[in-house]
């Protein structure tokens, strides 16, 4: 799309054309592509914060950066945050402590997940642990399960004994769905009282937790 049209088209009231013509912008460089993204990151439609947000996450410069922390702190839409959040951890590792203070400072569970996933990407273990811990010490279920699943992927990394620390505690836990997720992660870890706390979980009430325990014996 040429320039001129997308600038038209990032003026039309019908919020399908700024789709278009921010989508456009991934073609052009940063000193065109970021003054038009960066008036539209208070569009008035959540779509276009999106597709700006993912727009914002392909120019890999400082400007973008920062837009890119502005929309997770001051967007009123979980989508919108999410896909900042997305769009920040494609600036490698530097991006880590950011979204680390994003997850302590939003509870929201499309944000933290996002996070939790990004953090994974990044092999990041200090980080990742940290909101690990802090997801289980929410009051999202889904958040919980993601966090016990990301223990899982700490095996072998400088966290290991703290995450198997963790997944031991709450291999315990009164929530079915937590033990579930705990019986996958500890198949990630091969120490004595890993492979103790599986088999406790193959004799679990719970017929789900057994499966998941039993699952690689099948």
């Amino acid at each position: 799309m040429e320039l001129n049209q997308i600038e038209t088209n990032l003026q039309n009231p019908d919020f399908k054309y700024r789709l278009d013509a921010i989508a456009a912008l991934k073609d052009y460089p940063p000193e065109v592509a970021l003054p038009l993204l960066t008036k539209h990151i208070q569009d008035p439609e959540f779509l276009v914060r999106s597709f700006v947000a993912r727009g914002l996450g392909k120019q890999q410069t400082s400007e973008s950066f920062a837009a890119l922390l502005q929309m997770i702190k001051f967007d009123n839409t979980p989508n919108v945050q999410a896909e900042a959040a997305n769009s920040l951890s494609l600036f490698g590792r530097v991006s880590a402590s950011h979204l680390v203070e994003a997850f302590f400072m939003n509870d929201h569970w499309l944000l933290r997940r996002s996070i939790l996933a990004a953090l994974i990407e990044l092999e990041c273990p200090e980080e990742l642990f940290e909101v690990c811990i802090q997801g289980l010490a929410g009051e999202d279920a889904s958040v919980e399960e993601a966090s016990v699943e990301a223990l899982g992927t700490l095996a072998g990394s400088r966290q290991h004994q703290a995450a198997l620390s963790q997944l031991l505690i709450l291999k315990n836990s009164e929530s079915e769905r937590i033990r579930v997720q705990v019986a996958y992660a500890l198949k990630h870890y091969d120490e004595p009282d890993a492979k103790e706390a599986l088999a406790q979980l193959r004799q679990d009430t719970d017929h789900r937790v057994i499966g998941a325990a039993m699952e690689d014996l099948i």
